[in-house]
């Protein structure tokens, strides 16, 4: 089974053929949209066809189809169903689609697409690519296109990716096989998962139809004679199944960095944490806009909750505290007050609790739809904070958490933001080992962070907004 690799993601041939069918999909929905109003006032569907409406029509496909690949769509099908993959749609095609549309119209004097296409040919793509991607469906088995894993170790570690796999089954594309003992290592999988290699790694491999193997040995060094087999391994390698070191493979499919198995030579070695003049320039930029587009539309809500704050307890609207940010600099970052004056009257930092009996009325409901968060666009027009990025900590906690965590100030190397992957992808941290769990996250977006991650968080948090998820 064929993949190609595309932002870190494995996707199948199937996936490529059914984008490349979408494309030209997207640019007939194009077309319809703009010979609509002539065929409603009377004229046949294929007349007067205008080869010139090409451009504009490949353009339209193009963004559609970036934006689809954005959102994850193709990938949501196979982790989280059609459902999800609905929704996505939904989302990449008239939030993130009409946006990058309407700007792309502005960046050309407004010539390129007519109003037309900017709503019909939008409305009419999200019908006809649900349709294909159903007819997909009924054509290929979703479960084929789960990558097959065959693990090497049956140990400690090889028992922790099973627990990670299997605490969110619906949101990989992968199916283990079973799991091949290292050497001597004490077996703690299931007895069921175990497999040996009858006659070779590679005969093992083809009969359980295995894409790649993950290496998870809990000892990589030499046990009295029994090693890694190195041989039996390349020889699958060049016969197509490609062997993933634990750490590499958690990156691309749990898109976290686990800190247990952190070694400082992977953080060397591996690719990523690339910083650039021109992507500095861009991305603040990009915190800029937003920050002040946010700001001109939220001004009125800000304002009344100042108003709510004050009348619902004694004390200042506005609540400030120390935070360290990027490089370990520390700022001043700004928020609607939600708790008591005399929350911390002993002036000790105490970590937030679930149902915290220090927060207010006001706070809670604040908290809940992160209005009390808005006043931080200061931070991020001062260039204290980024718009995306990893949330900044008080002081006092990075201290101990440093001496605690292993690699807790790796996050410190971006700017910390308003919003971050770690937000979508853990609750609310108040505790060391929240802490550790929310920093696996943070790494993988000190690594990876890019434009079009940035975009895809800022998407994706509209669903923590709206269901209050990770609050305290």
């Amino acid at each position: 089974m064929a993949y190609i690799r595309l932002n870190k993601h494995y996707i199948h041939q199937h996936y490529l053929a059914l984008g490349i069918i979408e494309v030209f999909t997207l640019v007939l929905a194009a077309w319809l949209a703009v010979r609509l109003p002539s065929v409603l006032s009377g004229e046949s569907l294929f007349a007067g066809i205008d080869v010139g409406f090409l451009v504009p029509a490949l353009i339209f496909s193009v963004v559609l189809s970036c934006c689809t690949l954005a959102m994850g769509v193709y990938i949501s099908l196979v982790r989280e169903g059609y459902a999800s993959m609905v929704l996505r749609t939904i989302v990449s095609f008239f939030l993130l689609g009409s946006l990058s549309l309407y700007i792309v119209d502005l960046i050309t004097s407004g010539n390129l697409f007519d109003s037309a296409l900017l709503f019909w040919g939008v409305l009419f793509a999200t019908l006809m690519v649900f349709l294909i991607r159903a007819l997909f469906i009924s054509f290929v088995d979703l479960a084929n296109l789960q990558r097959r894993i065959l693990v090497y170790g049956a140990g400690q570690q090889a028992s922790e990716l099973l627990n990670r796999i299997a605490s969110q089954p619906s949101r990989l594309g992968v199916t283990v096989v079973g799991c091949v003992p290292a050497g001597s290592e004490p077996v703690e999988v299931d007895p069921q998962l175990l497999l040996r290699p009858e006659s070779s790694w590679l005969a093992l491999a083809r009969k359980h139809d295995v894409h790649e193997i993950v290496m998870a040995p809990d000892e990589r060094r030499r046990d009295k004679g029994t090693g890694m087999p190195v041989q039996e391994l390349l020889d699958c390698k060049v016969s197509g199944i490609p062997t993933t070191d634990l750490l590499s493979f958690e990156e691309r499919e749990l898109n976290a960095i686990d800190v247990d198995s952190l070694k400082p030579s992977w953080l060397l070695f591996s690719d990523g944490f690339r910083v650039s003049r021109r992507h500095a320039w861009a991305k603040r930029l990009f915190d800029v806009a937003v920050s002040g587009v946010f700001l001109a539309l939220l001004w009125p809500a800000m304002l009344l909750t100042a108003l709510a704050v004050k009348l619902d307890s004694k004390g200042p609207a506005l609540y400030s505290q120390l935070r360290v940010g990027l490089n370990g600099r520390v700022f001043r970052i700004y928020k609607f007050r939600s708790m008591r004056t005399d929350a911390e009257v002993a002036g000790k930092a105490v970590w937030a609790k679930e149902n915290d009996n220090r927060v207010t009325r006001v706070g809670a409901f604040i908290r809940n739809t992160r209005l009390d968060e808005l006043p931080q666009l200061y931070n991020v027009l001062a260039g204290h904070m980024s718009f995306v990025g990893p949330r900044p900590e008080r002081p006092e906690f990075v201290e101990d958490l440093k001496q605690q965590i292993p690699f807790y100030d790796v996050r410190h190397k971006v700017k910390p933001g308003l919003m971050g992957w770690a937000q979508l992808k853990y609750p609310y941290g108040a505790s060391v080992e929240d802490a550790k769990n929310k920093l696996k996250y943070d790494l993988y977006y000190a690594k990876n962070h890019g434009f079009l991650m940035d975009l895809q968080i800022l998407v994706q948090t509209v669903e923590i907004v709206l269901l209050g998820k990770g609050v305290r």
